[in-house]
């Protein structure tokens, strides 16, 4: 849809207004006594419209969620766009907002308006300027609407810019919006500032992302991006084709892009890299089985079924064996070295000393039982505290957005920061999945008769994608976002633990409570524990005797006969969690944006080649992490002992997308190599984190595509002998990449396919909202 259709204003009130500077460069037509706030001199046939420019501010420090705080944009220009280019030139009529967001134009009939707030712009929220321009607007039909108490606003933008991407009506969408959000849909496009409670909470949240993404629309707009996005251009990155040392048959797309248009810059925003912006994503992680081991697998019927229903990618690869690199390179996009499942404080000293005084060792209240030692040392001596580092949580945090870890079969009362123990006074029976219990499975795996205590170690920290980073555990935020999920086989009687003393009202299932309250996160990993994650872990039974309970660990990769009972128990578990996400208020919300992403920490790894797509190449001995310097140049950051232990890739595993978007497309399997980078570097563009015209705000190694490498080679030398350098390289889960017909897709030995050659049947985008 075109720009809404704006009022021509008549010679004689052009000729009327007099001409002024809002200071920020951009003309304006002011009143007479330039005066902001005031109201244009009415001519024959005038109306006047006023209103407010609302404005809203996050605070950092909050210990719970963030809170957003409510005011107005004052010193910034109002106007008629009547050229639709996303600023108040001089001939549009204008006025300035005065100190409380308020401005007044007399218009010979209703027009559609833009707010074009600069950085002499302040914005009353923090009573601080604006730090970088950004265009609002209000449609012509919210105008003849509000009258004389006009509100533009995120909201209202929102509003216009969803009417043009869906090709609808105002009234549709102002009423999808007020849906999406849970409140009035006559408070949508009120005064922030007048609303209360949590419609004012709601209107808020929304305010803060919106302004985030309008915010980078104009900043694309005004420094000329070309249109789309270099990593969201169909075929490829059109950069490549001027670039030595890239793989030829990557490097041959034609750059026809145009630079950005006002209202494609508003698009671009709500879908950087072509990865579309949602509200919720819930990260379900799963251990230790390769794609050979589950897809088309018998005793995975459940995940099988949910690959076909939703999409999936083909080609999908992990950082190394164990566990504990996995989860903090999707943590951060970087394991820092760490090869093992060591406890996070190990090697920690120096500038890399742990901050978390005191640690939750067995000397502390409470935590006499507390499996953590104070201090840990290895013969490899690679740290496992990270500090300083960007991740995921705290840009979420930053953003003004909301993250939670959810676990299961946590001792009740224990700390976050530690693993799980034995509990001899909680008890259950084996679970054999009869029929009516989880998962409804009605095959025997377990031993009815047995009644098993609580094992230790079904909680993990090497499991939590956060625990490695010290800012993480450090924010204000930390133990609110941390939360239990319930349905494990132990929940009915973690009532009757010694081992912790169990808090007044401790909930068991934060998961179940924030489903039916719909407080989750936008960002959400959802971690079982060691029985229904498929990893395994030996129970004992009486006399400390090990059992052949379904949860019995058992090795990688062996017969399917004997890796089923704890792959149908792990089925019977997602199947369980998802239907849960499913039947919840949210997922059931069709304006709201809901994903729910299955994946495996690792594969196998039992031959061919394992790295991929921001690893080190070859499992060099050379690789160093770059730091960016003052000036923006890159160089090598060697503060990071042992890192080329690190980062040195693993075998494919399983990787599916369930949308609640009931006209996204299905069935879609993308069999471009991505990674845990990738989907690093595709949930910073989800949540609109990052900049791509801007490298160094890509964490860690999720910045190495392609085209960074290539400008970058000196200081990553572990790429200098890279074969393939798009398949080594970085992208985001876009399926943007077209494989060149004589392209044969490479693959690792966890896969028991034909490698494929050339591209895939389409090149639909496994995250669209819509076909």
């Amino acid at each position: 849809m075109l720009y809404p259709t704006l009022t021509v204003l008549a010679a004689s009130l052009l000729a009327a207004c007099g001409g002024g500077s809002d200071g920020a460069g951009h003309i304006a037509f002011l009143p007479p006594a330039n005066q902001p706030g005031a109201s244009q001199p009415a001519g024959a046939g005038n109306t006047t419209f006023s209103g407010v420019l609302t404005a809203s501010a996050f605070k950092p420090g909050s210990s719970t969620d963030p809170v957003i705080g409510a005011g107005y944009y004052a010193g910034a220009t109002v106007c008629v766009d009547s050229n639709g280019n996303g600023r108040c030139d001089t001939g549009e009529p204008a006025a300035v907002t005065d100190a409380n967001g308020k401005f007044s134009l007399s218009l010979s009939g209703a027009s559609a308006l833009i707010a074009d707030i600069g950085t002499n712009a302040r914005n009353t929220a923090t009573n601080t300027n604006v730090a970088t321009r950004e265009v609002l607007r209000a449609m012509l039909d919210q105008v003849q609407e509000q009258g004389a108490a006009v509100v533009v606003s995120p909201l209202s933008s929102e509003v216009a810019r969803l009417v043009e991407a869906n090709s609808t009506s105002y009234a549709v969408e102002k009423q999808n919006l007020s849906t999406r959000l849970g409140v009035p849909v006559g408070s949508l496009l009120g005064d922030v500032n007048a609303a209360s409670g949590a419609v004012q909470t709601a209107l808020l949240n929304e305010a803060n992302a919106l302004n985030n993404r309008f915010a980078y629309a104009t900043t694309k707009l005004d420094r000329g991006d070309k249109f789309p996005d270099a990593l969201a251009n169909p075929g490829g990155d059109p950069r490549l084709a001027s670039m030595a040392g890239v793989t030829t048959a990557t490097a041959s797309v034609v750059d026809n892009r145009k630079p950005i248009t006002f209202l494609q810059s508003q698009q671009a925003a709500f879908n950087v890299e072509g990865i579309p912006r949602y509200d919720n994503i819930f990260i379900v992680m799963l251990e230790n089985k390769a794609t050979m081991s589950i897809l088309n697998s018998a005793y995975a019927p459940k995940i099988n079924g949910y690959l076909k229903a939703g999409n999936q990618l083909v080609s999908y690869y992990a950082t190394g064996n164990p566990s504990e690199p996995n989860y903090t390179a999707l943590g951060g996009a970087d394991d820092w070295g760490i090869t093992d499942d060591s406890q996070w404080n190990c090697d920690a000293t120096g500038a890399n000393a742990v901050q978390d005084l005191p640690v939750p060792d067995n000397t502390q209240p409470g935590l006499a039982k507390s499996p953590l030692a104070a201090t840990c040392t290895q013969a490899a001596a690679v740290n496992h505290n990270i500090v300083g580092k960007p991740n995921l949580f705290n840009a979420i945090t930053s953003a003004g957005l909301t993250w939670r870890t959810y676990s299961e079969s946590m001792n009740p009362g224990q700390d976050f920061r530690t693993d799980s123990v034995a509990d001899a006074a909680v008890t259950a029976k084996d679970n054999v999945y009869a029929p009516g219990t989880l998962g409804g499975n009605t095959t025997a795996i377990g031993d009815a008769t047995l009644t098993l205590p609580l094992p230790a170690g079904l909680y993990k920290t090497k499991h939590h994608p956060g625990m490695a980073y010290q800012n993480v555990r450090s924010a204000p935020e930390w133990k609110y976002s941390n939360r239990t999920m319930g349905g494990g086989q132990w929940d009915a009687m973690l009532k009757n633990s010694t081992d912790y003393a169990i808090p007044a009202n401790y909930d068991y299932d934060q998961l179940g409570t924030d489903l039916a309250s719909g407080n989750v996160g936008n960002l959400n990993f959802v971690v079982p524990d060691q029985c229904d994650d498929m990893h395994g872990i030996s129970v004992k039974g009486a006399g400390g005797i090990g059992t052949a309970s379904d949860c019995a660990s058992v090795a990688n990769n062996v017969s399917a006969t004997a890796v089923s009972p704890i792959i149908t128990r792990g089925d019977n578990y997602v199947d369980y969690t998802v239907k849960r996400i499913q039947a919840s208020s949210l997922w059931q919300n069709p304006q709201k944006r809901v994903a729910i992403v299955l994946m495996f920490d690792e594969g196998s790894a039992t031959s061919g080649f394992n790295s991929c797509c921001g690893w080190n190449v070859s499992n060099s001995t050379v690789a160093n992490p770059i730091k960016q310097n003052a000036d923006g140049t890159w160089s090598v950051d060697a503060s990071i002992n042992n890192y080329t232990k690190g980062n040195r890739g693993h075998g494919e595993s399983i990787f599916g997308i369930l949308t609640n978007q009931a006209n996204a497309p299905k069935g879609v399997s993308d069999s471009d190599a991505y990674s845990h980078f990738s989907f690093v570097r595709t949930l910073q563009d989800m949540f609109q984190l990052a900049d791509p015209a801007v490298d160094g705000t890509y964490m860690n190694r999720s910045k190495y595509t392609e085209a960074f490498i290539a400008q970058n080679i000196m200081n990553l030398s572990e790429y200098a002998g890279s074969a393939d350098t798009h398949f080594d390289s970085v992208r985001p889960i876009n399926h943007a990449f077209v494989l060149p017909a004589g392209y044969t897709q490479k693959q690792s030995g966890d896969v028991s396919t034909t490698a494929q050659v050339g591209p895939d049947a389409n090149q639909l985008n496994v995250w669209s909202l819509k076909q």
